[in-house]
């Protein structure tokens, strides 16, 4: 009887021993397959993500090329704008090569992006085709003296001693500044619709005909 129990107790304790070896099998292989399914997980991520690579890979020889292209086409349209003040007629002329200048000065610089060169060169020409559409009063120092400048649009630059004295309009043609006291009252009035002093009116200003300004 005593060697039965001994053997049933062996018995017990080795089937005891199977049971838990069978339990962390069991949570083993269920450890196992989320091991399995995480990797599996971070797999498909890192795919994912060298997918991703490549496509921004791409992209970014696109957008060097598309550098490439559009840098020299900048440098040309402030090559042109810079010319076109020079020739225009010389009002702000300080101003505007001022302008200039900066857009040049920023071409060179990696801090700023090839979108953001482009869209102040673009930002400067409308500036200059504003010009054309708008009538302007300021002062300024013309051949040594203060005067009042008027300019109506790119139709027509004039100045004005502030006596009223003296003025005169630019001559396109001769590229030098005329003397013309018989525009006295229009730039005058000009000037007060200018700095909105009076409601616009009629203007007389003197304006080359096209034969003349075609040479």
């Amino acid at each position: 009887m005593v060697a039965s129990a001994e053997s049933q107790k062996r018995v017990d304790s080795i089937s005891e021993q199977r049971n838990d070896l069978s339990d962390k099998f069991r949570a083993t292989l269920r450890e196992s397959e989320g091991i399995r399914l995480y990797i599996q997980q971070l797999n498909a991520q890192i795919k994912s993500q060298a997918d991703e690579m490549v496509t921004v890979r791409n992209e970014t020889r696109e957008i060097e090329r598309t550098a490439i292209d559009i840098l020299p086409l900048m440098q040309n349209m402030l090559a042109s704008l810079e010319k076109f003040v020079e020739l225009d007629m010389p009002f702000l002329r300080a101003d505007r090569m001022a302008r200039v200048k900066k857009l040049k000065d920023m071409m060179p610089r990696a801090d700023v992006t090839v979108s953001e060169k482009y869209r102040r060169i673009v930002e400067a020409y409308q500036i200059e085709m504003e010009y054309g559409r708008t009538i302007e009063a300021y002062t300024a120092e013309v051949q040594g003296k203060t005067v009042d400048v008027l300019r109506v649009g790119r139709v027509a630059l004039l100045y004005q001693t502030p006596d009223g004295k003296e003025t005169a309009y630019w001559d396109a043609q001769k590229n030098a500044w005329a003397l013309d006291d018989d525009y006295a009252d229009g730039v005058k009035e000009g000037l007060k619709v200018a700095r909105k002093q009076t409601s616009p009116d009629l203007l007389v200003v003197p304006v080359l005909s096209a034969s003349k300004k075609g040479g």
